[in-house]
């Protein structure tokens, strides 16, 4: 799915599963739920920035706004992703304009400090290495006035047989990353390591069901 070359129907099918597996295991409401938590004295009649990093199919910032309409909250999102076959597919199925999706470099945001309120991405982190990671939570960190929400996979032997057993009737494509993914991704004692590396002070580090994890950093405001 990383690939530049990847083919755009095989792509568009491996996004879609994906999304369907973040909603029906409740993968994308643990986001959600860490932002309404965070979110406690946002008020009505403001507009509130939120950038989601490698957004994918946008299915994130579609689900912030369903939150957003629920609780009568202004919200307008940008997401960015480096894939232009990733976007076009997320363009396809977000055509809210509160949602602005564009191309760019995770690691090089082209956006001023404090230009968001909150900062999310959600199952990113496993595809950095070690400095790739730090410079990811930095730049939440840096980008955001009100806090961040990362949220991604758990590395461990459980979490292999898991995603084996879970995407065995899936296209070829899921089944490779899958696994990839899971071996690439970081333990807690890992995760927390790269928090104090990234010099970003307290964080909440919370497991959520099928070996994932959401780690939050909320800021006085």
């Amino acid at each position: 799915m990383d690939d530049d070359g990847a083919d755009g129907a095989a792509l568009e099918c491996s996004l879609a599963f994906i999304e369907r597996v973040n909603r029906l295991l409740h993968y994308t409401h643990s986001t959600i739920r860490h932002l309404d938590r965070m979110s406690t004295h946002w008020k009505t009649g403001r507009t509130y920035r939120l950038l989601d990093i490698a957004t994918g199919s946008a299915d994130v910032p579609r689900a912030v706004l369903r939150w957003a309409d629920t609780r009568g909250l202004n919200v307008r999102i940008i997401g960015v992703d480096r894939h232009a076959k990733t976007l076009h597919i997320a363009r396809a199925l977000t055509p809210d304009p509160r949602v602005e999706l564009m191309q760019a470099d995770a690691l090089a945001l082209p956006f001023e400090t404090g230009s968001f309120d909150l900062v999310v991405s959600s199952m990113f982190l496993h595809h950095l290495s070690d400095d790739d990671a730090i410079t990811m939570i930095a730049s939440a960190e840096r980008l955001s006035t009100h806090g961040w929400i990362i949220a991604d996979l758990l590395r461990s032997r459980r979490a292999y047989a898991w995603i084996k057993l879970f995407t065995t009737l899936s296209n070829p494509m899921v089944k490779h990353d899958a696994c990839v993914s899971v071996r690439q991704a970081f333990t807690c004692g890992e995760i927390m390591e790269l928090c104090a590396r990234a010099k970003v002070g307290d964080t909440h580090f919370r497991r959520h069901f099928g070996h994932r994890f959401v780690i939050t950093k909320q800021k006085l405001f």
